[in-house]
């Protein structure tokens, strides 16, 4: 009997671009999942399919494909080369994530102005963004092999996701406003009088 690891590895090795791509989505979408549970609120499943939406039709794809030019523009796991790849990704890479997420979030919900939250919210994102990804960068360009690198890449991202997508419906773009709402939602809870 074939266990799910070896199918999954057996999968990712014949098709390796969709293999990353719908296990990425599926992170990234968990992301907005736990974001929800943490906020407390009622599930919004509509907002997890424009995130899942979002993950599949560009940032999943683009990170395979990046992530491939990145490894033929600048092959190997030497120290330099791996700094070198990092930076690329940061500089280039993570504001055109950052950007298209809200972008196409707001495409997909319908806003009048798709690019209203982008401009509240980009550079503090992307600044919030520099104190995680390099970190998942550098172990990915050090220790994944490059068939699971989009993979990982949305395994990290789950995180992010659920950090990104609070960003985009409550937050500012920074780590504080996230910590923040928890820290304001546990004291509240803890403040209610219990009912009898």
């Amino acid at each position: 009997m074939v266990s799910w690891w070896q199918a999954l590895t057996r999968a990712a090795g014949r098709y390796p671009w969709p293999a990353n791509v719908l296990l990425y989505a599926g992170f990234f979408s968990g992301g907005d999942a736990l974001q929800q549970v943490l906020r407390g609120g009622p599930a919004d499943w509509q907002h997890t399919r424009h995130v899942a939406t979002v993950a599949v039709a560009f940032h999943a794809n683009l990170n395979y494909v990046w992530l491939n030019l990145l490894e033929r523009a600048l092959p190997g796991r030497a120290p330099r080369t791996i700094l070198a790849k990092v930076l690329c990704d940061q500089a280039l890479g993570g504001p055109v994530y950052v950007s298209t997420f809200y972008a196409g979030m707001s495409i997909l919900q319908g806003k009048d102005d798709i690019f209203l939250d982008m401009r509240q919210k980009f550079w503090n994102t992307y600044k919030s963004g520099l104190m995680y990804w390099p970190f998942v960068q550098l172990i990915n360009f050090s220790l994944i092999p490059i068939r699971w690198r989009t993979a990982y890449t949305g395994l990290c991202g789950f995180l992010w996701a659920t950090f990104l997508c609070f960003s985009q419906q409550e937050g500012d773009g920074t780590f504080k406003s996230a910590f923040t709402f928890r820290r304001i939602k546990v004291t509240n809870e803890v403040e209610k009088p219990s009912e009898k």
